[in-house]
């Protein structure tokens, strides 16, 4: 009788067992190991190089997850317009990777520990550059004081025209395609271009002259932090992104590490669209004055 109850205690006992290992977790063991998701928004607002922004901002996101259990990046690109209405709605990243043209970032940007004049506001720097693009001057030989028109090429929220004026260039203004259509066409003489044509040009196999203009450059796309409850993630995602091993793979995505070449002025990223029409005018105006006091000096 003796045995027989011990072989049922020991039935019951497994079955419990076996039940258990089926049954929900605590919440304690669940928050435990949930995974962390943290939201990235890419915002393209210029033309870049070559390649997806988006795309090169997922392979920094599994690089980062690897550095830091239980989070995972998930990275995703809007337009501008998209994420103006979508934070209108209250809907919100985490981190915000985007250029000139977006300005209502700054309401919900946190101060970050670095500091950029770009993207700096009375409340502290909120943005910070991860990679940059640059304006250059092209021309099909060597000689850059031959008589011949200027295509300024257009295409995007950034200040091509200030880029002009501070370099002393007059030209017409052409989208960006049409006027490295020009240029390669003999239409035009000289191209102010950007990394975007350095890339074409690499790509058809083109020779050209360049002249880096080194006065005025916005052509950054820069990292914000939106959420303060995640904000160990984001910084973690930041550190992954300006890392050295980083920033040396930005040539395959035709953009540059923001340590080098840098400008002598830029504008706020967080410009309203009033001012950067503003800066337009004065820029087509030629008024250098007027130009530099809308300008951050870098």
């Amino acid at each position: 009788m003796k045995a027989w109850k011990k072989v049922l205690c020991f039935a019951l006992c497994a079955a419990l067992v076996c039940i258990a290992a089926f049954l929900p977790r605590g919440k304690a063991e669940a928050e435990e190991n949930a995974v962390r998701v943290v939201r990235v928004w890419n915002v393209d607002t210029f033309e870049g190089g070559k390649g997806s922004r988006t795309a090169f901002l997922k392979k920094v996101a599994r690089t980062a997850e690897k550095a830091r259990e239980g989070v995972y990046y998930l990275v995703s690109s809007y337009t501008a317009e998209g994420a103006r209405a979508a934070m209108s709605e209250g809907i919100f990243p985490d981190l915000l990777s985007f250029g000139i043209g977006l300005d209502s970032a700054a309401e919900y940007s946190l101060p970050l520990g670095l500091s950029f004049p770009g993207g700096k506001t009375d409340g502290g720097c909120l943005a910070y550059p991860w990679c940059q693009g640059g304006y250059f001057l092209f021309s099909l030989d060597e000689d850059f004081t031959a008589q011949g028109e200027t295509a300024i090429s257009c295409g995007g929220s950034n200040l091509v025209q200030v880029a002009a004026a501070l370099a002393a260039v007059s030209g017409t203004e052409v989208p960006s395609l049409e006027a490295y259509s020009g240029f390669l066409s003999g239409k035009y003489r000289y191209l102010l271009g950007t990394q975007r044509d350095v890339c074409r040009f690499s790509a058809r196999g083109v020779n050209v002259c360049v002249q880096p203009l080194l006065a005025y450059n916005d052509l950054y796309q820069y990292i914000s932090v939106l959420s303060a409850e995640k904000r160990e993630d984001c910084e973690a995602f930041i550190d992954a992104l300006l890392s050295q091993e980083t920033q040396e793979q930005l040539s395959s995505i035709g953009m540059y590490p923001v340590t080098e070449g840098e400008a002598e002025y830029t504008a706020s990223v967080f410009s309203t669209p009033e001012s950067l029409e503003q800066l337009r005018g004065a820029a087509r105006s030629g008024e250098e004055k007027n130009i530099v006091k809308f300008l951050k000096k870098i």
